[in-house]
């Protein structure tokens, strides 16, 4: 049994960073609402409380009981959860005299396991309105900063039956250049988890629970080329060879010669897959379409027909294999409640239902930077596993306005000069998603003695750790030069390259 970290989430936007702090250090961890109920078991060692936007004085913040919590394993309060466990308590939490964000140096540290190795003067990193301004009865001081009284305390030992801690700053971002080992404090020796959550351990896990799920009955899935749906697949074709049946749907929106590429990669990797050609189905219902919200759901709604109508001339098939990750996971949940909001774009969504068959998702538990450890411990080819995220409706919304196969044949043409540049100088693994956009722009331009009226094209490269928030990518002006001036010359109907140096947010990865 794999021992488990929970984070129970008040909110934070920095929740999932303390999950994939957790799981840097080979620990497994989950993240769930603070309004859903701990189900207690034998693998889960201790619980993170995250911080929070509200305030624990605000009328309807959240404020589970932290010491019932505490009765079953060790906590560790994060900003806002270090507030809740000294209220709840009998300790006085108000309004800062001056905001506190940013960088401070913790002084006065106290020996004690949560603070072991880390030295006076430490950076951490702080972002909150509300400080502790005295401490309830019994507790114990282990750390302040100059700014602050309280930047780390003890529970006192009548407090619960286990160790209980709070911490004003954030030892998940990377500012808190201690961070990481004060979580390591609390996640082995406080709580004693042992560090084997390893790719090789999941890949094991995971086969030999797909191999327990589905016997010997037969799975169908959808592959996209992306690294989510392939390892996947791969993880699945692992437990159940060829009673694994792949689709791989060529909508007419997928970059230059990667419908022939993809299929010959899928070879390489012995899964069994079908490519049907439908572009001129997609074409044909796009035509003259703008919104670009109509245009994700015709996209979405027509990759299912397509798909159905070829699982349904499969027979005895009981399972649907999906890439979904931990992300998208989380996504569905929210402090509040569920969320109602589905991403159209999510062309396999509603597909259970349709079929009435179960699912199989093997990544559901891993954020994207773990699917790409794990698909390389499955000897998955660098060309999945570099791949920049591509969205499912493809270039679809990357041709802003209505879709015509000759728009799509220019954006394919300049998005693969583009892409060629970058990995030629070596930018294409320093970006997170690179791309070119056909925008609905035409501009007088001037070739040779010939006036031109030509498309505009865009070219959008981001710098991300898991797509939540990005930055736009500071390419060297040569190349962006080079890569304009090759655009411009080798694709008839582009007169005119542009640049988005736009973040997310306010921005988005894509424009539509």
């Amino acid at each position: 049994m794999i021992d488990k970290i929970l984070i129970l989430d008040f909110g934070s936007q920095y929740t999932q960073l303390i999950a994939r702090s957790v799981r840097e250090l080979n620990v497994y961890c989950e993240i769930q609402p603070c309004t859903k109920p701990v189900q207690f078991d034998g693998s889960l060692k201790g619980i993170i409380l995250s911080g929070s936007p509200f305030s624990v004085n605000e009328p309807g913040a959240p404020l589970p009981d932290i010491a019932a919590l505490a009765e079953y394993l060790p906590v560790l309060g994060v900003c806002y959860g270090a507030q809740l466990i000294a209220k709840q308590s009998g300790g006085e939490v108000g309004k800062s005299t001056h905001r506190e964000y940013g960088r401070a140096h913790l002084q006065d540290i106290t020996e004690d396991p949560l603070l072991a190795t880390i030295a006076s003067g430490s950076q951490v990193w702080m972002s909150h309105s509300d400080t502790i301004k005295s401490l309830p009865a019994g507790f114990t001081l282990i750390a302040r900063t100059d700014s602050i009284p309280v930047a780390a305390f003890k529970a006192s030992a009548d407090y619960a039956k286990h160790t209980v801690y709070g911490i004003q700053f954030h030892p998940e971002v990377t500012h808190s250049t201690d961070g990481r080992q004060v979580l390591k404090n609390f996640i082995t020796d406080i709580c004693g988890c042992k560090q084997d959550w390893t790719p090789a351990a999941f890949i094991e896990e995971t086969i030999a629970r797909i191999k327990q799920q589905v016997g010997d009955k037969k799975v169908v899935m959808a592959l996209s080329g992306g690294v989510d749906s392939t390892v996947a697949a791969t993880l699945i074709h692992r437990a159940i060879g060829e009673n694994l049946y792949c689709i791989f749907v060529d909508n007419g929106l997928l970059r230059k010669g990667e419908f022939e590429q993809v299929i010959e990669g899928y070879k390489h990797l012995g899964l069994n897959t079908k490519g049907v050609d439908a572009k001129q189905l997609f074409y044909n219902e796009l035509a003259g379409v703008s919104d670009p919200e109509q245009k994700r759901k015709i996209i979405g709604r027509l990759f299912i027909e397509v798909f159905h109508s070829e699982a349904l001339q499969l027979t005895d098939v009981s399972f649907l294999g999906q890439g979904t990750i931990y992300p998208d996971v989380i996504e569905s949940m929210s402090v509040h409640g569920p969320s109602v909001t589905i991403k159209s774009h999510h062309n396999v969504g509603g597909l259970p239902e349709i079929m009435h068959l179960s699912l199989i998702e093997p990544l559901r538990a891993l954020f994207k930077d773990e699917v790409r450890k794990v698909g390389r411990e499955l000897g998955v080819d660098s060309i999945f596993i570099s791949r920049h995220p591509f969205p499912g409706p493809g270039l679809g919304i990357r041709i802003l306005g209505p879709v015509s196969e000759e728009k799509v044949k220019l954006l394919q043409e300049a998005d693969a000069i583009y892409i060629q540049h970058l990995r030629d100088s070596g930018w294409y693994d320093k970006v997170w998603q690179a791309g070119a956009i056909l925008l609905p722009v035409q501009s007088v331009g001037v070739m040779g003695d010939e006036r031109t009226y030509e498309f505009t094209c865009a070219l959008r490269a981001v710098t991300s750790v898991d797509g939540m928030t990005a930055d736009w990518a500071h390419l060297p002006y040569t190349l962006l030069g080079q890569i304009s001036n090759d655009i411009i010359n080798r694709v008839r109907g582009i007169n005119r390259v542009v640049y988005d140096i736009s973040s997310k947010p306010p921005a988005t990865i894509e424009w539509e």
